[in-house]
């Protein structure tokens, strides 16, 4: 039997989604994340509970928002709720994971979606912050997803729109956010990404398939700390990409 084919996004997806855990809570964003959290209901968690910024909260997705304010981000929702409510709950600790996306991540997984360059005199000029800086401030675990270079994985940000561990141990709670939360994972098309209990510098745990230890630590821009064994992750199986292609993203809007 031949293997199936895929393309990066539906690999991206995939590994993500496997991430949500079942009877948990997640903030989706747009994009990657909300087909990641659909994928995840129709295969193995049926009650993840998603948070939508505008205010959708346990929305069943059975139909793909097109972005988090739509009206399919209410879609059964348990909560028709706004964006103030939404921020207080991950604030009173109810949000357990937060997906986030940015232009540049650093060692400690801090986050710039703000600006390149020069914040007066920028490159590029960037969407901001929108809920990031929250979601990062004050989610249990946040995961970023993002393509994997040396211009995105650089040592020192342009810009710190969301806080991950910022300069190491110690400096989160420091600087007033909750004990025990931070970055937990990050999802690239190259590979998958933890950090170090201790040090809390971003560590490669796992490649995407035929993806080479090697060409993860080329294309990131600073030092990367290798598990005790880099695993692969596997490919996405019959199953995953039928559900995706025929039931989650049925418009094509991203794969």
């Amino acid at each position: 039997m031949s293997k199936p084919t895929y393309n990066p996004n539906e690999m991206l997806i995939c590994t993500a989604s496997r991430l949500m855990t079942d009877n948990s809570t997640a903030f989706i964003g747009t994009g990657i994340p909300m087909l990641a959290a659909s994928l995840a209901q129709k295969m193995h968690a049926p009650n993840l509970t998603t948070i939508f910024e505008f205010g959708g909260m346990g929305a069943i997705l059975d139909d793909l928002p097109v972005a988090v304010g739509g009206r399919r981000t209410f879609h059964k929702a348990l909560s028709a709720a706004g964006i103030l409510d939404v921020i207080e709950a991950a604030g009173r600790g109810f949000i357990e994971y937060g997906f986030l996306g940015g232009a540049q991540i650093d060692p400690y997984g801090n986050l710039n979606s703000t600006v390149i360059g020069d914040f007066y005199k920028p490159k590029v000029r960037l969407p901001g912050s929108g809920g990031g800086n929250d979601v990062g401030s004050h989610c249990w675990q946040t995961i970023a997803i993002m393509r994997h270079d040396k211009r995105r994985f650089i040592p020192k940000l342009d810009f710190r729109t969301t806080p991950g561990y910022l300069t190491g141990p110690g400096a989160r709670e420091a600087a007033g956010l909750p004990p025990g939360t931070g970055p937990y994972r990050v999802v690239t098309n190259l590979a998958l990404l933890g950090f170090h209990p201790e040090s809390k510098r971003m560590m490669l745990l796992a490649t995407q398939p035929g993806v080479s230890v090697e060409e993860v630590l080329n294309n990131t821009g600073f030092e990367l700390l290798l598990a005790d064994e880099v695993e692969e992750n596997p490919p996405p199986n019959e199953e995953e990409l039928r559900i995706l292609r025929e039931e989650v993203d049925k418009e094509k809007f991203y794969i």
